[in-house]
Parts: C-alpha cells; sequence; structure tokens
C-alpha cells in the first residue's frame, strides 16, 4: 500500500505525507491512506499555482453598480433600490404564500461550524441563546419551520448541512434534544434531511506542501458553504441525492440561511414572493451599509450579472460613490440569506468545477516532517481553500436582492461576551424585536423588558396579532411558549 500511495504522491511531490508511515498503526496508516486516496493533488497543485490571481468579481469591481433589488415591508429608510419592475409587499406576500400553500418550498440550514470564536466547546447550533429560556440556536430554527409546516399544512423539507468537525454531535443532539424536547424539535425525522459538506487539505503558504495535523493525518477543513451544491448532489444507488428527494417531492425553491443568525424569518412568504415575481433564480437579502468602508460583503452589478466582493477588495474609489440623493451607490451588505430555485441548484451541480475555490491565509497548527515537532505558527502559515454559494449570482437568471432592517432581520452570533455580535448583543436584539412586536400588538411592555417568544406561538408580529389583547400588560419578563 505504501508503494501505491507514494506513486500517487510523487507526481504533486507529497511524498512528505508519508514520513511517519512506518510508525503507525494499521488502522493510523488506514485512515491516513484514505485521506490521501480521496485529494485530488492535480487540483490542490492548480489552486496554489494560482493563489495570486484575482478573482473574477475583482476584474469588474471598477464598473460595479448598485444591484437590481426590492424593499422588504419593514424597512423604513428611504433610500432609493432599483426595482427591476415594480412589486408591491402584498402581491410579494400573496405569491409567496401561494407557493407555501401548494408546498413549493423547502428550507436549508448551514451549520457547519464550531463555536471556537464564542468559546464554546460545541457545534455553533448548540449554543443556548435564547434571553430568558435559553433555547439553542437549534431549537429557534428548526421551531420556526415546524411553524411554517402548521400554518401551510405540509411537511416542509428542512436540509442540514453539517461539516466533519460537527456532524456526530450534531445529529446526536438533534436526535437527543435536550430538556425532554422532542427529536427535531418536533419535525418528523424523515422530513430533515443531515449531509456533510467536503473537506480540503490545508497547504503550506510557502511551497504548497499539503500539511499533516499529526503524524497519521492530514490537516483538512471544511470547503466552504459553497460545498453545500456539491453535497446536496451527492447521492448512491440505494439512497439518493438531497437535491433529487427534493425535485421527488415536488420542492422548486429553497429557503437558505446561517446557524448563527436567530433572528431570520425563515420561509418568509414576502422574500420568496419578491424571488418568484421578479423571475429571479437566486434572490438574497441583504442590509444597507452604513459607511463605505464597512466589513460585509457588497453585492454589485456589473454588465448585467450579480458578484459579491468583499469589503478588502472593492476600490475605495468605487466604495465612497453616492447616487443623486447622497445615499451611498454600492450600498447592498450580504447576511447570507437566500431563496434559489432548484432548477438554477440542479443545473449548477451538473458541473463540479462550476463553484471558483477561494483562498483564505489562515494560521494552521502542523507536524515538522523533518522533527516530527507539532509546530503551533504565530502567523499566517497555510492556505485554506474554500468555495461560496453567493458565486452563483452571476450564473443565475435575473438575479436580485431585497433590503431587510437588522432590527427585524440580522443579529449574528460570532463572537465571544464583551465583543460585537456576541451572546449579549444578539439576546438583546432578539429581545428588542420580540418586544417591539409585542407593542405593535397592542400590548403594554416596559421599556427594559425582556421579551422572548418561540416561534410555535409566534413567528412574526402579524402571527403574534390574534393571540394578544390590545392593552394586555406584560411584565419585565416575557416568555410566550
Amino acid at each position: 500500500m505504501k508503494q501505491q500511495l507514494l506513486n500517487t504522491l510523487k507526481p504533486f511531490g507529497q511524498e512528505h505525507l508519508l514520513t511517519f508511515w512506518d510508525d503507525l498503526t494499521a488502522a493510523e496508516q488506514k485512515t491516513l491512506a484514505g485521506q490521501i486516496e480521496s485529494i485530488d493533488f492535480g487540483r490542490i497543485a492548480g489552486l496554489y499555482s494560482r493563489r495570486n490571481e484575482p478573482a473574477e468579481s475583482l476584474s469588474v469591481a471598477g464598473c460595479a453598480n448598485d444591484p437590481p433589488g426590492y424593499k422588504f415591508s419593514t424597512v423604513t429608510d428611504p433610500s432609493p433600490v432599483r426595482m427591476p419592475k415594480p412589486i408591491t409587499a402584498a402581491e410579494a406576500v400573496q405569491a409567496g404564500e401561494n407557493a407555501l400553500q401548494n408546498g413549493k418550498a423547502a428550507c436549508c440550514l448551514v451549520a457547519g461550524g464550531q463555536g471556537t470564536r464564542l468559546g464554546f466547546p460545541h457545534p455553533k447550533g448548540m449554543f443556548p441563546i435564547g434571553p430568558l429560556s435559553k433555547a439553542t440556536l437549534f431549537q429557534f430554527h428548526f421551531e420556526k419551520v415546524k411553524a411554517l409546516s402548521q400554518r401551510y399544512h405540509y411537511s416542509v423539507p428542512y436540509c442540514i448541512m453539517t461539516s466533519p468537525a460537527t456532524h456526530r454531535e450534531t445529529v446526536d443532539f438533534l436526535r437527543n434534544p435536550p430538556d425532554g424536547a422532542k427529536p427535531y424539535f418536533g419535525l418528523a425525522e424523515e422530513d430533515v434531511f443531515i449531509f456533510c459538506q467536503g473537506t480540503m487539505p490545508a497547504v503550506s503558504l510557502e511551497n504548497g506542501k499539503v500539511l499533516l495535523e499529526s503524524k497519521g493525518s492530514i490537516a483538512l477543513s471544511p470547503d466552504g458553504h459553497g460545498g453545500m451544491l456539491a453535497a446536496m448532489a451527492k447521492g448512491t444507488a440505494e439512497s439518493p441525492s438531497v437535491l433529487a428527494t427534493l425535485r421527488q417531492r415536488g420542492i422548486e425553491y429553497l429557503f437558505y440561511n446561517q446557524v448563527d443568525n436567530p433572528l431570520v424569518r425563515i420561509g418568509s412568504p414576502e422574500f420568496l414572493g419578491y424571488h418568484l415575481l421578479s423571475g429571479s433564480e437566486l434572490t438574497s437579502q441583504v442590509i444597507r451599509k452604513k459607511n463605505p468602508a464597512e466589513r460585509v460583503g457588497n453585492i454589485i452589478e456589473a454588465s448585467g450579472k450579480l458578484y459579491v466582493i468583499e469589503y478588502s477588495d472593492l476600490p475605495e474609489s468605487v466604495a465612497k460613490q453616492t447616487l443623486a440623493d447622497g445615499s451611498l451607490k454600492i450600498w447592498a451588505g450580504s447576511i447570507a440569506v437566500h431563496v434559489f430555485s432548484i432548477h438554477l441548484l440542479e443545473r449548477s451541480a451538473k458541473n463540479a468545477d462550476l463553484l471558483p475555490f477561494h483562498i483564505a491565509k489562515k494560521k494552521v497548527p502542523f507536524i515538522e516532517t523533518a522533527t516530527g515537532h507539532l509546530i503551533k505558527p504565530d502567523k499566517e502559515n497555510a492556505i485554506k481553500f474554500e468555495r461560496f454559494m453567493f458565486d452563483l449570482l452571476p450564473l443565475a437568471v435575473n438575479a436580485a436582492v431585497v433590503e431587510v432592517d437588522a432590527a427585524n432581520h440580522y443579529a449574528p452570533l460570532k463572537n465571544a461576551p464583551g465583543n460585537a455580535d456576541s451572546p449579549e448583543t444578539v439576546r438583546r436584539d432578539i429581545s428588542a424585536m420580540h418586544r417591539s412586536w409585542l407593542n405593535r400588538a397592542g400590548a403594554v411592555t416596559a421599556a427594559d423588558a425582556v421579551a422572548e417568544i418561540s416561534p410555535l406561538f409566534a413567528d412574526s408580529p402579524e402571527m403574534l396579532a390574534g393571540k394578544i389583547q390590545k392593552g394586555e400588560t406584560f411584565g419585565t419578563a416575557v416568555l410566550l411558549r
């Protein structure tokens, strides 16, 4: 076996991966051999050789325009959007509800990340974020899908993407959630499709050598949320792919969000309606940037196509351009909430290399082959390769954006306590949104009341309105379940 592996590695100068082969147990050798056989070393060599080439989106940065889009009904900012066609919020809601009533939409949750930056040693979806209930991110999202299923009287398929680092623990948690909750928080097991994204090896920034995590294991990392495309399309003769299963169930649209945002309105009829009525294959939610240098991905239009340009790559001269009313021309900041048409995903999945790999320079611990010692670098030493779903934007017909307001749609959990986008700020934002729903329904709450509304009680202010009496008074802690 060793010689066969050497024959695979030698053309690409990666023989060092077998430096410690003779010291490994049979089980360790089997693991390392499996990793080597799963890697396309020709692709790795090509990616490394092109590591300094600019992304396609950068070639159009100089001629970037504001993207075509719509305003969600909760947005109060008067800055204009360039609508591809006139669509009212009421029309969008009606179209979205028609699609849901006909069972045409599924939902997808990207949940491959660990809570490392939170100081939380588990998948991020397991983090207890409820201001009063301590409900986890997973519970928030699953209960929103359960509420959607109940309202529109069909079993909404829920697709969950994990990573190798989170898969087993996520599956175990969802099958046996805490505090006596039902498996999958009340969703039927046959309606939950859990699939694992792929991995890519980390390579040395200096010479492109694949790094060893241990003497018997390659340093692998998830291939980015763009890995969803290949993972959803992967099936066997015994088990059809997730994409094929969705098509068999008559699904035409996939609502997508990431696990760290508990404010997202999963399956929003209004958002889905804008997607439908505009004839879009891919519609993305965005928030309006507060300043030109805001650290978000910028969705722009160039030559009739939409692209995402990272804030660090957008030329300052372009970022500072304004429209006639003084508002930013490049205003649309991506929040990673999308609706995909299933036929776009099916068409795109036929070409395995359609989504480009992006390069991220990282500090990656590795085994030094000369000494066998574990090296923990204090500066960037490695390249990780990742794909992103937003790279489908330029390939989608009539791609568009929908502007939403962060107060009602976006509060990402990313950082440890004491920072922005931390547990304190997210709990504050959940409470503020739910308190505003109560006030809108005519309830009386204290300005500093802590409020939390389970999605199963009401997942929108419209659903809450019929359950609250006008003038009803609540105390300083409001938990509605």
